[in-house]
Order: structure tokens, then sequence, then C-alpha cells
């Protein structure tokens, strides 16, 4: 009998794993899945599921959606990727990770037939999250999409509620290269006579969601602004919109479970429900230490936005990226006197640090490079001054190195 270690060894190694490879994993269509799931019989049929895409915004919140029904008392099974520190982390049911042990009871169980049918990473992940939610009774299961939506793995599902939160432009190498493009790709989880909630309203990619629900039937709404502030233990400025994409959302669910009280006292206790983390996490003070995953244009943009409402002496910007970021202008969405300390997260589709010294910065950025994720972290913590900021960011897998770091230290 294997270990656990020694079974996501196994997975890692043997399985095709987008977050690691990249374009190479990528493999879109839902013929496998939907042989998988008859193989596992149709586990995804046994509770009511919310399906949640989008380029930014979409892990916080399925989250978000997971510790409001929680809040009302349903038993709720959440599964979302990538992972930070454990992949147990992408399957949980009421914020409790599955077991060490369920894991591998699932892999002994059906590890053969994955490697015959050559399945990738995630296919494999989605179907074992189904089968465990189908195992742990849930009355809702939270699936966020994995990559764009219409060929997604998760995409087999018909849920009560589609969730949309924004579009961007990230993954064009497989979505699109314009939004309107890109769109038509999420807008693939709309659903025959599904209602429909999109968190962004624009010309560019309005009249694409407005044509897949009228071909549909699906009921579509957009999220309204907030009028209020509401009070959540989610501190980023950018989860306002999140927040109003939730309410949205809630309110066509139409459960009647889910009162003003409930739905208020679950935004507030996302982080004890649910167990999220890396957005906008402090970690320490003197210097202020602040983790976030956001890793594009619109997610850095939102973090560079933030930083205008904080005060602090100088700024140190720990940062990676994978392949496909256009690093130059990434960097000039933060404030010119910034200390950047820049590395390369350790995944293959990370883009390396000889690339980084290559790109055209310019000659006045403070910019130095480092061998790997850690040694960056802490040259930055050494060089900080107690009224310092040091923020984190530019990659999930930056993040997810720091993270472990500080962990260690504190063993």
């Amino acid at each position: 009998m294997k270990t656990y270690q020694e079974t996501l060894n196994w997975m890692f190694s043997k399985l095709p794993m987008y977050q690691n490879v990249g374009k190479s994993a990528y493999r879109p269509g839902l013929e496998r899945m939907l042989e998988m799931d008859a193989y596992l019989k149709t586990p995804h049929r046994a509770f009511k599921s919310i399906h949640v895409g989008g380029t930014n915004g979409k892990g916080s919140t399925s989250h978000f959606l997971a510790s409001v029904l929680q809040t009302a008392g349903y038993r709720v099974g959440l599964y979302t990727s990538p992972h930070l520190l454990d992949f147990r982390e992408r399957i949980k049911v009421n914020g409790t990770p599955i077991s060490e042990q369920q894991v591998l009871q699932f892999i002994e169980a059906h590890g053969a037939y994955f490697e015959a049918q050559q399945l990738s990473f995630f296919e494999m992940t989605v179907g074992m999250a189904f089968t465990h939610f189908k195992t742990s009774q849930v009355d809702y299961a939270i699936i966020e999409v994995g990559l764009g939506g219409r060929l997604d793995a998760t995409n087999i599902i018909t849920p009560v509620l589609s969730v949309i939160t924004n579009i961007g432009l990230d993954h064009m190498e497989f979505l699109g290269t314009s939004r309107a493009q890109i769109a038509g790709e999420k807008a693939g989880i709309i659903k025959n006579g599904i209602p429909v909630v999109v968190g962004e309203k624009d010309q560019e990619t309005q009249k694409v969601f407005e044509q897949v629900a009228l071909e549909r039937s699906a009921k579509l709404s957009f999220a309204s602004a907030l009028d209020e502030e509401i009070d959540t233990d989610l501190t980023g400025l950018y989860q306002a919109q999140n927040i109003g994409t939730v309410l949205t959302a809630l309110g066509c669910l139409g459960d009647a479970q889910l009162n003003q009280t409930t739905i208020r006292k679950g935004l507030k206790n996302v982080i004890s429900n649910t167990g999220l983390a890396g957005r906008w996490q402090s970690v320490a003070t003197a210097p202020q230490i602040i983790l976030d995953v956001g890793h594009n244009k619109e997610g850095l943009s939102f973090l560079a936005a933030q930083l205008q409402t904080l005060e602090y002496d100088q700024l140190h910007l720990v940062m990676g990226f994978v392949k496909g970021k256009k690093v130059v202008d990434l960097l000039s969405l933060f404030p010119s006197e910034a200390y950047f300390y820049l590395s390369s997260p350790k995944l293959d589709r990370a883009i390396p640090v000889a690339e980084l010294q290559a790109e055209p910065f310019e000659p006045s950025k403070k910019i130095d490079f480092f061998p790997t994720v850690v040694h960056a972290f802490t040259s930055a913590r050494t060089a900080a001054k107690p009224n310092d900021l040091i923020l984190v960011c530019g990659s999930t897998f930056v993040v997810a190195e720091v993270l472990a770091h500080l962990k260690n230290q504190k063993t």
C-alpha cells in the first residue's frame, strides 16, 4: 500500500498537470470526463451544484458562496484549484479538506483506470471531488472552473446556478485573443434553462452573454455594484466586486434559508468557515508582509490601487511569473520608487530568471534577481525596515512557496 506522499508523487508524475507544465497538459474536451463520470456512477448528480467561472475572483467568489451556505446550515462541498500548500485544499466539505486516507483509497480504487485512459491530473481530481461530495452527502457543492469554461472538465455538471465573475485577457493561448472571444469560452458554462449571474457588465462582453443566455433560455442577471460597505474578513478592496456578484447570485438562488442575517454572517467569516488563504493576506508586521495570488493585469491593478490606501515608507515587491505574462507591463502598474525582487517559482511553466533578466526594463527600475523565490523573499525581509511594506504577488505559486517557507520557519 502506498503512503499519501507516494500517492501524490504518482499523481503528479504519471498524470499531466497543467499548473506545472502548461499547454502540453491542457486537454480540452468533455468526452473523457463523461466516460469517467459514467465509470464513477455519475456522482455529481447526487447534490446541487453552483458553477463558478471567470478570469479573476472566481476563487474568492466560490469561498464566499460556500461560507454563506455553511452559515445557513447546509453541508457544502467546495472544489477549487490550484492549491497553495497541500493538494487536499482543493476538495473540502464545510471547510475540512478531504483526508489523506480518502485520497489514498480513491487512487487505489481507480488509479489503474485513470492511467489506462490517460486522464489528466485535473480530470482525475474533478472525479475525486465529485465522488467525495457524493459520499459526504453534501447539500450543495461550489465548483470552480479550472480553465475557460466550455471545454473545462468541470463542465459536465448541470448546476442550479452558473456564475461568471468577469472577463480579462488571460490564458489567451487557449481561450482567444479578445475579451469577446474569451467571454464566449467562459459562457460555455451557461446551461439550458439554468439562471446565470455575470459579475461585470461592459460593452465588449455583454452581447456575448446576452446571446448565449437567449439561445439557452437561461435567465441572465448582471451583478449590481454595492451601495453599502459589507463587513468581511477578506480585506482586499477588490472583494467589493466579488461580494456584489455573490449577493446577486444568492438572490437568484432563491433559497428560503438565506436571510440577510445569515448572508452577512457568512460574508464576515469566510476564512474561518472555508480556510481561504492568499487573498490580501497579512502574515507579519514591522515590516508588514502581505501575500496575494493576483497574477494578471486586472488582478495586479487592484493590488496597485489598494497600495495607494496604505501608509508605508518603502515598498518591496517579491514577484515571479508564469510564461505568457508581459512582465514589463505588469511591473509598470506599481510605484516607480518600489524595490522589485524577481525570481522564478518551482514549476516548468514559470518564466526562468535568465529570461526575466533579459526583459527590457526601464534603467531607473530598482530590480534584483534571485535564484529562488525564498531567496528573493528573505532578501526583501532583510532589507525592509519596520515601517516598510513587503508585497508578495505575481503568481499563485510564488505565494505558495513563501507560505511554505513561513510555515517551515514556525515548525
